[in-house]
């Protein structure tokens, strides 16, 4: 996942929205969200060469989502597949931030990342290039390829977009949600990020929703948890250059 906006206990009724952007290899073999099959708890979409995932939820309400951290320079050999966490965490009961403690005695065994975990009740962010558990307090927050809320345009563009289109505490309004993370719009070269990717690929990754010629924005979703622990989960993906939609609610055990 390349980029991820949430309010978190802003909305009078949804503790928790959240609107991300996944992006990936367009070769990558991906599944769409779907209850697994082997973890029938857990409503995710699911990476088919590692078997694991960048954002999902379960039927208790546990959420997790992640993003890469970027370093061109990061050895990447013999390392684990970053998906494997948010799967791990979907699939326990251990509280978020003995997750995260206990994830920081391998945070080595991973190529540089973020990662969101907990539930309506209590939120956490870790990256294992920063190597500190954050409480995550409430109110609009961005994460894309570097640390929370990194004062990136597009972070700072989605935020703010979502911010209008929470305003109001009628029932939430997905398309306008789904309309930030359709964004094709690039900011001015000087606003650009250094990360040491060369100024030609800094451009092409700075928008919200990425599209080259091999990697792009290969899904894009929108979740909300109510305050009666309902959970509605919407994601358009695009496969063979067709969107493909996917709906599912469901109550929280």
């Amino acid at each position: 996942m390349c980029v991820l906006y949430f309010a978190y206990k802003v909305h009078p009724k949804y503790p928790l929205i959240l609107a991300a952007n996944r992006d990936e290899f367009y070769e990558r073999p991906t599944a769409p969200i779907h209850f697994w099959e082997d973890h029938p708890d857990i409503l995710a979409g699911r990476d088919l060469r590692e078997k694991g995932t960048w954002m999902g939820v379960n039927t208790q309400g546990r959420i997790a989502a992640l993003t890469n951290f970027r370093d061109p320079n990061e050895w990447t050999n013999h390392k684990i597949s970053r998906g494997k966490i948010v799967r791990e965490f979907l699939n326990s009961e251990i509280d978020p931030f003995t997750f995260l403690k206990q994830l920081q005695s391998t945070r080595s065994d991973y190529r540089g990342f973020n990662i969101i975990v907990g539930t309506t009740q209590g939120l956490y962010y870790y990256s294992n290039v920063q190597n500190e558990i954050t409480e995550i307090v409430p109110g609009i927050h961005g994460l894309s390829n570097h640390f929370l809320n990194t004062t990136w345009p597009k972070v700072e563009k989605g935020k703010h977009d979502m911010s209008l289109c929470i305003a109001k505490e009628s029932p939430i309004d997905h398309e306008c949600l789904f309309e930030i993370l359709a964004n094709r719009d690039r900011p001015e070269i000087q606003h650009l990020p250094n990360t040491g990717i060369g100024l030609e690929w800094e451009e092409k990754l700075s928008s919200i929703f990425i599209d080259t010629n091999t990697y792009g924005t290969r899904s894009s979703s929108v979740l909300t948890m109510s305050s009666e622990d309902h959970v509605d989960f919407v994601e358009k993906s695009i496969i063979d250059g067709k969107v493909n939609n996917t709906h599912f609610s469901f109550s929280i055990k």
